[in-house]
């Protein structure tokens, strides 16, 4: 089915075909325990969805989005470095292999690692710089100039710009809505003055982002393209863009206005719940476009590279789309296992404008988080008290909040996609959590030191992830490259240890955390038995 004979393989390549398919499956659903379980922190922290629920419903967007993520692929297939400037080279074909396998090795136990702690990280983040870290070190190896500098800046760039875009973006909008509704999120009254604005701006902030930039290439989306270009050129001015958006605008806030009319209370009460469900399936989608091809690019490349023994033509070949479908069922097997719940509960309690949260983080990063805080000084909180839900639960987020984290990230990534370019949904939707907390101060009572000092904790560990992933990568691809398939075993039993040490040492952090939390929440009974 994939074209490659097997009896013209050696035992390297042989070694490799087997590795990259069991790899893939292994990797995808590690991005799934981590990556993707990001998609349902904003529905989950609001109890709109219970998280089953919610992961069911984003991961058929995932699945959805998967097959039209073929520019991501070849960036993330061809765009950090140059498969063909390894031709040169007697060893080059057996480089870039190494060059993929390795990059899955280290892939799949550092977000493993990752998922187990509860911390967020980025699939994409990972992949660029194991990609860097291999390349270079095979570059560095057989005298080639392979790695392209010029994209792979490109690429990080994009990262860090969406993390800014994400952050800037929700906090506006997130002070600017609650400035308007405060507390009142299912209040028809208020809902009748602000609901239409600010419900109909995120509605066609998705329409225009997910439709007209993630969805470029559907031939109705092309079409409508066209007639916005052509009006452009009848009216020799650029305004067709922010003419749609404004009418979109109108339109949905006149359609929202109207259902509040007409259902009263029953709409006031659904109306942010819906956004954030609708933003949350648009999130799926645009990350099932975007961060699905990174995690299925190294395998599906071996898999071409092997069936056309010629690294021009293998670059070439383009993915079809019933492989990145089996990818998408994958990663939605992850986003069901406990490490993925882990994952997102962490998530959530970081950002929560609950006032005990269970957390880690180093006592340096709280003590930095403390002194922060006293430099900033007090102010009233905007946030509403966090609430009970039916089943008692803690409610993390309102629902207003829910659908700004999700509409903003949404579109940022749907953008990103649209450009080519791989972003990370991780670092996109945990800085929407973040920015929108800090537009309604929840850093103002409660845990807020330990609050602030996870996030810091979570931004230093996602530059250790680059480094620790460009550094193990280079060491894994010499191995791969200089030992061939004994290389391999030995990198193999490596991963399996580290995982099984980094296990239990996640278990037993997990353990001692609920026990802080709960001595925080009650010291009057851990005061009793102090003095008796």
């Amino acid at each position: 089915m994939l074209g490659i004979d097997l009896g013209a393989l050696d035992t390297f390549q042989t070694a490799c075909l087997v590795l990259a398919a069991s790899l893939l499956l292994w990797d995808t659903v590690e991005v799934g325990r981590n990556d993707a379980a990001n998609l349902v922190n904003a529905v989950f922290g609001a109890r709109v969805l219970r998280r089953r629920t919610a992961i069911i419903i984003a991961g058929i967007a995932v699945v959805a989005g998967a097959v039209l993520s073929s520019d991501v692929m070849d960036t993330a297939r061809k765009g950090i470095f140059s498969p063909t400037a390894f031709a040169v080279a007697s060893d080059g074909f057996k480089a870039v292999l190494a060059i993929y396998i390795s990059v899955y090795i280290v892939d799949t136990v550092l977000l493993y690692g990752y998922s187990a702690f509860g911390m967020p990280v980025s699939t994409t983040a990972c992949l660029v710089f194991e990609l860097l870290g291999a390349s270079l070190a095979m570059s560095l190896t057989l005298s080639v100039d392979a790695v392209d500098w010029n994209k792979s800046t490109i690429v990080i760039a994009g990262i860090f710009c969406s993390i800014v875009l994400s952050g800037f973006a929700s906090f506006m909008i997130q002070r600017a809505a609650r400035g308007a509704i405060r507390d009142k999120a299912t209040n028809l009254g208020a809902l009748l003055l602000h609901g239409g604005w600010i419900g109909g701006g995120l509605c066609s902030g998705l329409c225009y982002f997910l439709l007209l930039k993630g969805m470029k290439d559907v031939s109705f989306v092309k079409a409508i393209q066209g007639s916005l270009h052509r009006f452009d050129e009848w009216l020799d001015a650029d305004i067709s863009t922010f003419l749609l958006i404004g009418v979109l605008w109108a339109f949905f806030a006149i359609f929202i206005h109207v259902l509040l009319i007409v259902f009263r209370k029953r709409a006031a009460e659904l109306l942010f719940p819906v956004l954030a469900i609708l933003g949350m399936i648009a999130m799926g989608f645009a990350f099932g476009q975007n961060d699905l091809a990174n995690c299925a690019s190294p395998g599906l490349s071996v898999f071409k590279l092997l069936g056309e023994q010629n690294l021009e033509d293998a670059t070439e070949v383009p993915i079809q789309w019933w492989q990145l479908l089996v990818c998408g069922l994958l990663l939605f097997a992850g986003m069901t296992t406990k490490n993925a719940e882990r994952v997102t509960k962490a998530a959530v309690s970081t950002g929560s404008m609950g006032d005990h949260v269970a957390l880690w983080a180093p006592r340096w990063c709280v003590n930095l988080a403390t002194r922060i805080l006293n430099f900033r000084g007090k102010a009233p909180s905007l946030a509403p008290r966090a609430g009970i839900s039916p089943t008692g639960k803690t409610i993390h987020y309102d629902s207003l909040r829910a659908s700004v984290i999700t509409a903003v990230s949404a579109s940022v990534i749907a953008t990103a996609s649209s450009l080519g370019l791989p972003v990370s949904t991780t670092y996109v939707a945990f800085a929407a959590v973040m920015a929108t907390g800090l537009a309604d101060r929840i850093f103002q009572r409660g845990d807020a030191e330990l609050k602030l000092g996870r996030t810091i904790w979570v931004v230093t560990s996602w530059i250790l992830s680059a480094l620790i992933a460009a550094t193990a990568a280079a060491c894994v691809v010499l191995a791969l490259f200089h030992l061939s398939v004994y290389g391999m075993a030995g990198c193999l039993l490596a991963n399996l240890a580290i995982r099984r040490t980094l296990k239990k040492r996640a278990d037993a952090q997990a353990v001692l955390v609920e026990e802080e939390a709960y001595e925080r929440a009650h010291p009057e009974e851990f005061a009793l038995e102090t003095e008796g």
